[in-house]
């Protein structure tokens, strides 16, 4: 792979799974949103993951997080009977990523994105395969932003793959936004 390859738009991915460990966790849907670097949408996909219902239940049941989103659970269930293969969900994706990079590996993303990328590589191997090896994780930005420069950005975080991209993209544009202010730079 070039390292000196330029990468000319973004794959913003977000999962939502029973849980954070890829070895043991299902995953439940998958948004996907392919931008240029001026955050301008150029593709998108949705979907829920068909699993098997007792697995499903047992994990979210191993996970206190989900006591306290009972109207994520309570969709997750209802979707699980009309939702889409893992395999299928997989191929729809790298079509979505063939489509849009050619034979550019896609940059993946988002917030945390490492956990994502880790789920991909253990649920959707030949997906990963077509991706960069460098990530744009904001969650980065969000420690330097805090840390050096106090600067808070209030998120609305709804747990459901697509607004979380959306919250993704919003946050990583108010920190550059930032940046532009203080070097004088205002679109």
């Amino acid at each position: 792979m070039d390292k000196n390859l330029i990468p000319s738009k973004l794959l913003w991915v977000d999962l939502e799974m029973t849980g954070l460990d890829p070895t043991k966790d299902l995953l439940l849907e998958v948004a996907a949103e392919i931008t240029d670097f001026n955050f301008k949408t150029l593709g998108s996909y949705e979907a829920h993951i068909k699993q098997p219902r007792d697995k499903v239940v047992a994990r979210m049941q191993a996970n206190v997080w989900w006591r306290d989103y009972p109207e994520n659970r309570d969709t997750f269930l209802a979707k699980l009977d009309e939702s889409k293969s893992l395999v299928e969900v997989e191929n729809e994706l790298i079509g979505l990523v063939k489509e849009h990079f050619g034979d550019e590996p896609a940059v993946l993303a988002g917030n945390s994105i490492h956990n994502d990328r880790n789920f991909l590589k253990h649920w959707m191997p030949s997906l990963d395969l077509k991706l960069h090896y460098r990530m744009l994780d904001v969650s980065a930005w969000k420690i330097l932003m805090q840390g050096k420069y106090g600067v808070i950005f209030e998120k609305n975080s709804t747990h459901r793959a697509f607004d979380d991209i959306q919250a993704s993209i919003a946050e990583l544009q108010y920190y550059l936004e930032f940046f532009g202010h203080v070097q004088g730079i205002d679109k």
